[in-house]
């Protein structure tokens, strides 16, 4: 018997296949309106913040303006003499790149002229020799010239006074970047003595999601029609001693970089995934260090090093996803280390194909499977599948550096089952109304067959009036509404009445339609068989088990 019940809950549970794979295909289509980026992010930002990418063995050196070097060294923007000292203290220890997260378009405001403008007392042969130093950045210059320096550039979404156009590229692209890379109209550079003399540029812009936070850099984009590298990628690719860069195009655009042997997945738009990690506080040098010699320009050896602001007031603050708050120059770090040590988080071609595969499996459990199960194991069987798609999604991420996104598939799923339940229960609440308003009808047929039944038997008061000299009553209460109960006086002349007691076998409907019948015939029989009622009864019997297929029978009493 539970076996057919299952069965038949199965075959309910098919007529409800349409609307829930209506109902999967409706919440597929609102996941593609919010987009993948969007509905995935808790989800992979979790992955992130459950397992932080380790950095330990990171060869990146973060150079900190911070704090205590504007307090010893003075405000930002620091004389281009200081940043000539950095520089050149940098270049002692012979790191593999120094970039700096820093954009330098104006001239350097204590220009020898400016400082003997200043002091008017000067005697004129000291002024004269005064303004006859070179320009501190022009010293600045040919620091930079003589060090493998990166400069920053920022792209520019509209004209701007500020922009220099051109901006020339100094990686060798061995073809175009197609059109789906990010462009910018315009681009802002360094002041031209500065630009010349460096060995890279890179442009420093970020990339943020609609919510504010970094996940990704551009490691590629355009500006004003030219093909340039990201900040990031400029200085790994110049601690690499790279110059061409192959850009690998997909169905969707660009899908990849190449170059020293690594292949970099990249969106579509240049920018690529960063699985982040706590920069370790040993990797990063204070400048005023530096400058005052507190620490030892042979610790950025064979290193690659970046400059940055974290000073109040002076620093770029950005979002992460293990971080609510942390410095534009550590995500740009995080990218160098992630280029150069396999830290770039691919979103592969084939993902939507797995997470469809995935989304059409889990509604096949829901409609095929599940249906045939008992509730128990119908919610172990959700949690089993859900958990088994959250640890595939966490084992591709944290084992293959892929996203594989968990959420969809169980969304679209839960879409599918929510409607089944839904329906399930609209039809089973419209079920029990049917059978409500039918037991309702039922019950009004019964009492009124109650009514007609009982009005077949003579009541109470015409058995006190039946005949003078004879005492009758009686009283009839059915277990049911109806049943097969009955009695009866018939006259038979003026000198005898007979009396009859009947139980039908059986209760109900049946009961009370072999009882009209018994009543019935016994009236007609005893009328007509007066004179002898062994005969009548006798005769009566017989009528009786006349056509009685059901082979239902009645005890009667006379007398």
């Amino acid at each position: 018997m539970t076996g057919s019940k299952l069965q038949s809950d199965a075959q309910a549970a098919t007529r409800l296949w349409l609307p829930a794979i209506i109902a999967a295909l409706i919440t597929g289509a609102i996941l593609g309106l919010i987009g993948f980026d969007r509905y995935s992010r808790p989800l992979f930002d979790f992955w992130q913040r459950a397992a932080p990418r380790s950095l330990e063995k990171t060869d990146v050196r973060i150079v900190w303006i911070d704090d205590a070097s504007i307090k010893t060294i003075g405000p930002w923007p620091w004389p281009r003499y200081i940043m000539a000292r950095l520089t050149e203290t940098l270049a002692a220890g012979k790191p593999k790149a120094i970039g700096y997260d820093i954009i330098f378009p104006d001239p350097d405001r204590n220009t020898p002229e400016a400082f003997a403008s200043l002091y008017p007392e000067l005697p004129a042969a000291t002024a004269s020799t005064i303004r006859a130093l070179p320009s501190m950045d022009d010293v600045f210059s040919r620091v930079i010239g003589s060090s493998p320096v990166v400069l920053a550039r920022a792209g520019l979404d509209t004209e701007s006074k500020e922009a220099v156009q051109p901006l020339l590229a100094d990686a060798q692209f061995s073809k175009p970047l197609p059109s789906s890379v990010r462009a910018f109209g315009s681009g802002l550079g360094n002041l031209p003595v500065l630009e010349d003399a460096a060995l890279g540029h890179g442009l420093a812009n970020g990339s943020f999601d609609s919510d504010g936070v970094a996940r990704r850099v551009p490691l590629v984009a355009k500006v004003g029609g030219t093909d340039l590298t990201g900040l990031a990628f400029e200085i790994a690719r110049v601690a690499s001693g790279v110059e061409q860069v192959d850009p690998v195009n997909g169905s969707a655009g660009l899908k990849a970089l190449k170059f020293d042997g690594r292949t970099l997945p990249v969106s579509p738009d240049g920018s690529a995934r960063i699985r982040f990690g706590r920069f370790p506080e040993a990797a990063t040098i204070s400048a005023a260090d530096l400058l005052a010699g507190n620490a030892a320009p042979s610790s950025v050896a064979d290193k690659i090093v970046i400059v940055g602001l974290n000073a109040a007031g002076t620093a770029d603050i950005v979002g992460s996803p293990i971080e609510p708050q942390t410095y534009g120059t550590l995500v740009q770090a995080e990218a160098i280390d992630a280029i150069l040590r396999d830290g770039l988080i691919a979103r592969p071609d084939w993902a939507w194909g797995a997470e469809l595969a995935i989304a059409i499996a889990i509604m096949a459990l829901a409609l095929i499977v599940a249906p045939r199960l008992r509730p128990a194991q119908v919610v172990a069987l959700a949690v089993s599948a859900a958990v088994a798609t959250i640890a595939l999604s966490a084992l591709v991420f944290y084992r293959f550096a892929m996203m594989i996104d968990a959420t969809g598939p169980l969304l679209v799923g839960t879409g599918a089952c929510v409607a089944m339940v839904a329906l399930s229960f609209v039809n089973a609440r419209r079920a029990l109304f049917e059978a409500r308003l039918a037991s309702a009808r039922a019950a009004g047929e019964l009492s009124a067959a109650r009514d007609i039944q009982l009005g077949m038997l003579p009541d109470r008061r015409r058995l006190e009036a039946f005949d003078q000299h004879v005492d009758l009553d009686a009283l009839i209460e059915p277990a049911r509404s109806i049943g097969g109960d009955f009695y009866d006086v018939i006259r038979l002349d003026a000198h005898r009445v007979c009396f009859l007691i009947g139980d039908v076998t059986g209760k109900g409907v049946p009961a009370a339609l072999f009882m009209a019948l018994s009543k019935a015939l016994s009236k007609s029989v005893l009328l007509r068989e007066a004179d002898d009622l062994g005969a009548a009864v006798t005769r009566l019997n017989t009528e009786i088990a006349r056509d009685n297929s059901e082979d239902m029978f009645v005890t009667m009493l006379f007398g």
